[in-house]
């Protein structure tokens, strides 16, 4: 039943062929990818601005040489910094060699490429991130062509890999302002749509009876959007919007800024972005064809989802199941569609509600890396661990729902994985700090879930905080705050490319990929949770998959020393195959095998009946 890995690195090296550029996938090859289920893939996400400049020629995006026009600042953390598609599709190589199988990028429609208060220049930065979008029918010049798009995706699938979109529903661009000069969120209750500015204002959309009547008679009613402020558009930008109708400011809710919770979450702008008005027909109409289109016209293979929980979840029960739809008449049966909910803290409960009433088919999963980081990072007993997994019966469809669910360790908005593991430890030294590290990708790629590693974590970067500090260059980098940080498992500096396959943390990735994806039970299998410590210690647990009835156990030791424990496992076992790690040599006994862990060691192996042996 398992794969030798001998023979999985002959296959991985023959994958990994460099096909030419602008190479088109063979039929046999699209269908490949096309059968392959999302719990198959290892996914790899990147900022293209960030990860390699191929063609330096776009690095102003059309703007002229200002950096406040053209958004460009290579020395600049909140600026762009010349990635774009063209080198990220000459690295693939380099990220289908650590055992990817998906990529997923940061949002790459144009965006206004810079926003903030002019008169105060710390508050002014640059769309290199993607979420500032003007058009959403094409790529942003920064990044290249829609031209040079289809060739990334067509090299991508040429190589057996996915590509990942990221969309945005949520916001537009920060183009709106408000004749009043005011931005504090004002609440439906105090500013109706039936009047300007109060109750007490003048009455405005006679007969609309509120964004809960999703009716076109209803919406048509509304044609006043000066209910809790006067929305205006300077003249330069009155046209700036693709499509055409995401120009008119009926569009948006335009109540001021969110204070990120209650109504204001749903209907207040994302940090002055301008917020739309996803009740209202047209809008889920517009965005349906929007991001449909891209399917359409590309044969993408997924979508992760921006801000899900400051969206309607009317909205996302008719979009959802459109782009499936879409995605199905395109010949893609396994689209890939996962939310982003950022939630804090492992607890089970908080991103299961987006699955069932929101019916989004996965979600980020923000309990599994609050849990990672609790367990690994803090020494927190291994219980926190064995405690998000038993939430994952509260999902829409149980454990099946949570096998989809992308897990992660870090990202470009809360800061890295090994930050966490520095800020937690500040007295131990780099030996410890990369142990942890590693075990914390170790549970990534080995727990349930599809494991999404963020670029720059296999070369050991440490961000310095969140957000802008947590988005480093892959090539040389001008920026001081990144470049005087100390790297995890080399000597190398953010100042000088960091593409080496050598690394350690990329070699355990491309390892650890490999092993997953030659077992099943390590894809699709369910759990059967085992034994915990209550220190730092023990966790165990058992992955069955369904269908080829392989059996792994895995083990992990989150403590700085040795251990040696007797671990339950089902009786019928009668032996023990190393897939990674110090696995036993057989069972001690019925029921019971006995396993020896390094500090912040980790193991899995396969368990046999009599008819394996």
């Amino acid at each position: 039943m398992r794969i030798a890995l001998a023979a999985l690195a002959l296959a991985l090296a023959a994958s990994t062929t460099s096909p030419t550029l602008a190479q088109e996938p063979s039929a046999e090859t699209l269908a490949s990818v096309r059968d392959r289920a999302p719990t198959d893939e290892v996914i790899y996400f990147v900022l293209p601005d960030r990860f390699a400049n191929g063609d330096a020629s776009n690095d102003l995006g059309g703007y002229e040489a200002d950096r406040l026009k053209s958004g460009y600042d290579p020395t600049h953390k909140g600026f762009y910094h010349g990635g774009d598609l063209k080198g990220l599709t000459e690295k693939l190589d380099y990220i289908q060699g650590m055992g990817v199988t998906a990529i997923w990028f940061a949002p790459i429609f144009k965006n206004k490429p810079v926003q903030g208060d002019f008169s105060k220049p710390e508050t002014v930065s640059a769309g290199y991130h993607g979420y500032w979008v003007t058009d959403f029918t094409q790529i942003d010049p920064h990044f290249g062509t829609n031209a040079e798009f289809e060739a990334f995706v067509d090299a991508a699938h040429a190589r057996g890999m996915k590509v990942y979109m990221d969309i945005i529903t949520n916001h537009t661009a920060d183009v709106i302002n408000y004749a009043e000069g005011e931005y504090a969120y004002r609440s439906k209750g105090a500013y109706p749509y039936s009047t300007r500015y109060g109750p007490d204002g003048e009455r405005i959309n006679p007969g609309f009876n509120g964004d809960q009547d999703s009716s076109e008679a209803n919406w048509a009613r509304l044609v006043n959007p000066d209910y809790a402020y006067s929305p205006v558009v300077s003249e330069a930008e009155r046209d700036i919007k693709v499509p055409i109708w995401l120009n008119d400011p009926i569009y948006y809710h335009n109540r001021g800024d969110s204070e990120w919770w209650g109504e204001s979450a749903l209907y207040g702008d994302f940090a002055g972005l301008d917020d739309l008005f996803t009740e209202h027909p047209r809008v889920v109409e517009g965005m349906i064809e929007i991001f449909g289109s891209w399917i359409d016209r590309f044969g993408i293979d997924g979508f992760r989802i921006d801000t899900v929980k400051h969206v309607n979840p009317q909205f996302w029960q008719a979009f959802v199941p459109a782009m499936l739809e879409r995605a199905e008449a395109a010949g893609i049966p396994n689209f890939h569609i996962f939310g982003e909910v950022y939630w804090a803290g492992p607890q089970p409960g908080g991103l299961h509600q987006y699955t069932i009433r929101d019916r989004m088919p996965a979600v980020l999963d923000f309990t599994f890396q609050a849990a990672v980081q609790e367990v690994v990072a803090k020494s927190a007993s291994p219980e926190v661990l064995y405690e998000m997994l038993r939430g994952d019966i509260l999902y829409a469809q149980g454990e099946e729902t949570a096998l989809q669910n992308p897990t992660f360790l870090g990202n470009h908005d809360m800061g890295r994985f090994s930050m966490f593991v520095k800020q937690a430890n500040p007295d131990a030294d780099n030996d410890e700090l990369l142990k942890r590290v590693m075990l914390g990708n170790a549970m990534m790629l080995t727990l349930r879930g599809v494991p999404t590693i963020y670029y720059g974590d296999e070369q050991g970067f440490v961000s310095d905080g969140n957000d802008q500090l947590a988005r480093e260059n892959m090539f040389p980098s001008r920026v001081d705050a990144y470049n005087d940080n100390d790297l995890l498992g080399t000597d190398a500096t953010t100042a000088g490319d960091n593409y080496d396959t050598q690394h350690p943390l990329y070699r355990l990735i491309k390892g650890l990929s490999a092993v997953r994806l030659a077992n099943p039970a390590l894809k699709t299998g369910r759990h059967t949770l085992g034994t915990f410590d209550r220190e730092p210690g023990l966790f165990s647990l058992t992955r069955t998959d369904p269908e080829s009835g392989q059996r792994v156990l895995l083990a992990f030791n989150t403590s700085r020393e040795e251990i040696t424990r007797d671990i339950e496992i089902a009786y019928d076992v009668t032996g023990v195959q190393a897939l990674v790690g110090p696995c036993a040599a057989g069972i001690a006994a019925p029921g019971s095998v006995t396993m020896t862990l390094p500090a912040f060691g980790y193991a899995a192996c396969e368990l046999t009946d009599g008819e394996d042996d």
